[in-house]
């Protein structure tokens, strides 16, 4: 995975934890994981699944991004 990807996935795994930011805005990061398609954007959106620190519906979105991704990988 190239360093530009692992810092992007980074940055936005830290926008969608950040409980200071609006809902939306953290939504937004988690979909926009869940475009990023890769290996490590699975694991990335995973993470968040397991955050019980997050709502049930952002978990519940990280969910069905990664979904998303394993159903693009066959």
């Amino acid at each position: 995975m190239s360093e530009q990807i692992a810092s992007e996935l980074q940055k936005l795994h830290n926008i969608a934890v950040d409980m200071d930011l609006s809902g939306d805005l953290r939504a937004n990061a988690v979909k926009s994981i869940g475009s990023i398609g890769t290996h490590d954007a699975l694991l990335t959106l995973l993470d968040l699944v397991a955050n019980e620190k997050l709502n049930t519906d952002e978990r519940e979105l990280a969910l069905k991004q990664a979904k998303n991704i394993v159903k693009a990988s066959r």
